[in-house]
C-alpha cells in the first residue's frame, strides 16, 4: 500500500504511472422491450427479461497524472491477452519508464507474464501489485464504476459490436475531458484509520 500510494502522491521523475485492470464478462444485454419513459408521477420502467448477445473483456490503463485511458477489447481474459495489452502500452509510451499498478490475479503473475517481463526490452515496465482485497487502491476501479453507471446500467446492446462501440465512445469522451482522479490520503493516514482489533 505504501508503494502504491507513493506512486500517486510522489511519482518518479519522468515516469508514467498506469493503473491497469480488466472489466471481465461485460455483457451485451438487449431488453426484450424498449425502456418506458418517465411520466408525471411515474418513474422510468423497463422489463426484467433480456436477451444475451455475448460478452467482451475490457482491458484499460489509466494514466494517473494525465487522466487519460488506453482501452483494449478482447473476447477472452488470459495471460496472452494481458501481455498483448502490455505490448500495446509499450507502443503507446515509448522509451519512458512505466510503473503499472495492478491486482495479483493469476493472469498478471503467470509464467507467461513472467517470461514476457524478463525480456530486456520490457525491463522498463515495473509492476506494483496491490494487496489482496484492496481493489479500492487501484484508481482504474473509479473508471470502471463510471462505465457501469454511464454505459452499462441503462444501456441496451443488440450486438457485441454495439457494446464495443458504446464503451469506446465513452472512453473517448473521458479522454477529451482529461479528468484526473486525485489521491489525497497518505499511507500513514490510511494505517491510522484501520480498525486495530479487526485489522480491516
Amino acid at each position: 500500500m505504501v508503494d502504491v500510494v507513493g506512486l500517486y502522491l510522489d511519482p518518479p521523475k519522468n515516469a508514467i504511472v498506469l493503473c491497469v485492470d480488466e472489466k471481465t464478462q461485460v455483457q451485451a444485454l438487449d431488453r426484450t422491450q424498449p425502456m418506458l419513459p418517465m411520466r408525471p408521477g411515474q418513474i422510468e420502467r423497463h422489463t426484467h427479461d433480456y436477451k444475451r448477445n455475448g460478452t467482451v473483456q475490457l482491458f484499460a490503463a489509466l494514466e494517473v497524472h494525465a487522466g487519460r485511458v488506453t482501452p483494449r477489447i478482447e473476447n477472452r481474459h488470459r495471460s496472452r491477452e494481458f501481455t498483448a495489452f502490455m505490448n500495446q502500452l509499450l507502443r503507446t509510451y515509448p522509451k519512458r519508464e512505466i510503473h503499472v499498478i495492478l491486482d495479483n490475479v493469476i493472469t498478471h503473475r503467470s509464467k507467461e507474464v513472467q517470461a514476457w517481463h524478463a525480456k530486456p526490452t520490457h525491463r522498463r515496465v515495473v509492476f506494483h501489485f496491490i494487496p489482496t482485497y484492496s481493489s479500492w487502491l487501484n484508481l482504474i476501479e473509479v473508471l470502471f464504476n463510471l462505465v457501469q453507471a454511464k454505459v452499462l446500467r441503462r444501456g441496451t446492446f443488440p450486438s457485441k459490436q454495439t457494446l464495443v462501440q458504446k464503451l469506446l465512445e465513452y472512453i473517448d469522451q473521458f479522454n477529451e475531458q482529461g479528468k484526473v482522479f486525485q489521491w489525497s490520503k497518505p499511507a500513514e493516514a490510511i494505517f491510522r484509520s484501520l480498525s486495530y482489533p479487526t485489522r480491516h
